[in-house]
């Protein structure tokens, strides 16, 4: 089989990386790839956003499968036009993709079909918005609808800095036309919960569950990032909330989605708050996540190829896949001043010396190869992922991994997964 990998992160980098391990697989190309990419796939100088040059690619070249890694391609309809040419392709239609492309419509689904999921109420006038906030207690959530790089979000518990939030999307269009309209929704306490789960529109596969770090700083201090690290699984979670999770939640939705006319077909994304009365969505995305992708894929076991062609097909079989025991730890390593402005094009060193490193996985979000070295060209450079007997194990050799790495500027958090077994109840 030949894969077709969409995009250039490191989300993308571990797609590559598990697809080229696969039995079913002889070649991985991706479009365009990153400066790690090219030691598992074949890089293809062609864009994310350039649907009808990856569309003429994969027809050129007879590619059996995509796999479309970022979500703006599929929320600007490229899973519309693979079809419309025959070629399988993993990631919902542009219909589909409305889920991550507009929280207001997830929203709206949820309330129609009974998913459990905060208050909320929608904005396109900053007036009607800031007068609003007296209708909910801090800390005030303020999110941008539209896709705005998971940096749309704002949690406060300052008045002040809600009124600024919502100034800045809808008056001075901080995140474009993302930001036209603004939800303000209820605040819900509890434990940040990342579910993922495969389906071909009817039948519902969930991954491992995992755990990101928004927050750029330890102690999750810091404004609101693309995502600093991961860990999976999550030894809290019982099996009565894991059902619910997949019954109310991510099941409910693929049916939901159906009773409306959408055949969704990829991997469905439900970023959960587990309250004291259960699962709420904050937020659906219509793609893996980044960086949980980094942790989840070296825990698999399944053949990955086989799973998301089925879903194409739709022949997505009910029994669940196959992952290691061990624990898998992702930290991310990023520029300096990311995600605010930063620098580009910064050597990095101490790949190689981190390469031989047991059970340790580099994958590479934010580089590119310039006269036989390796730069730095994004806000996240690097995900390094590590194995372990324990999660003590794991963040032991990812952090040994990082320490041996080095950019000007470079910044990670140093509390990813710690006392995860600490606090552990089975």
């Amino acid at each position: 089989m030949k894969v077709l990998v969409v995009g250039q992160g490191g989300r993308e980098h571990a797609l590559a990386w598990r697809l080229a391990q696969s039995p079913s697989v002889d070649r991985v190309f991706v479009a365009p790839g990153n400066a790690g990419m090219a030691d598992v796939a074949t890089c293809e100088p062609i864009s994310s956003g350039d649907v009808p040059g990856l569309v003429d690619f994969a027809e050129r070249e007879a590619m059996d499968l995509t796999v479309v890694g970022p979500e703006a391609p599929l929320v600007a309809g490229v899973a519309d036009e693979f079809e419309l040419r025959g070629l399988r392709v993993f990631g919902p239609t542009r219909e589909g993709a409305r889920i991550e492309g507009s929280k207001a419509w997830a929203k709206d689904l949820c309330e129609r079909h009974g998913i459990p999921a905060p208050r909320s109420r929608l904005f396109t006038d900053v007036g009607q918005a800031l007068a609003a906030l007296e209708e909910f207690r801090p800390p005030y959530v303020v999110k941008a609808d539209g896709l705005a790089a998971g940096k749309g979000v704002t949690v406060t518990e300052d008045r002040t800095e809600a009124e600024r939030a919502l100034r800045a999307a809808l008056l001075e269009r901080a995140f474009g036309d993302a930001g036209a309209r603004v939800l303000l929704e209820e605040h819900v306490s509890g434990r940040e919960v990342s579910a993922l789960a495969l389906t071909d529109g009817e039948t519902v596969v969930p991954l491992a569950l995992a755990q990101d770090y928004k927050r750029s700083l330890d102690g999750d201090a810091g404004p609101n990032t693309g995502g600093m690290g991961a860990y999976s699984p999550l030894p809290r979670v019982d099996e009565a909330t894991r059902r619910v999770i997949r019954e109310e939640i991510l099941e409910r939705a693929v049916a939901a989605m159906a009773s409306e006319g959408i055949r969704y077909r990829g991997v469905l994304y439900a970023g959960l708050m587990l309250a004291d009365d259960g699962p709420q969505v904050l937020e659906f995305n219509c793609r893996f996540g980044d960086p949980e992708t980094q942790a989840i894929l070296p825990r698999l076991r399944s053949d990955p190829a086989q799973a998301l062609l089925a879903c194409c097909d739709g022949s997505l079989a009910a029994p669940d896949l196959e992952w290691t025991e061990e624990a898998c730890v992702s930290v991310v390593l990023a520029s300096g001043g990311y995600p605010g402005d930063y620098a580009t094009g910064l050597p990095i060193s101490g790949l190689e010396e981190a390469r031989p490193l047991r059970e340790v996985f580099v994958f590479h979000a934010g580089t590119r190869a310039r006269d036989g070295r390796v730069l730095t060209s994004g806000g996240r450079v690097l995900a390094v992922s590590a194995l372990g007997a324990s999660f003590a194990e794991a963040r032991d050799r990812a952090y040994e991994a990082c320490s041996r790495i080095s950019f000007e500027g470079m910044h990670y958090r140093k509390d990813i997964a710690a006392g995860v077994e600490a606090t552990a109840d089975g």
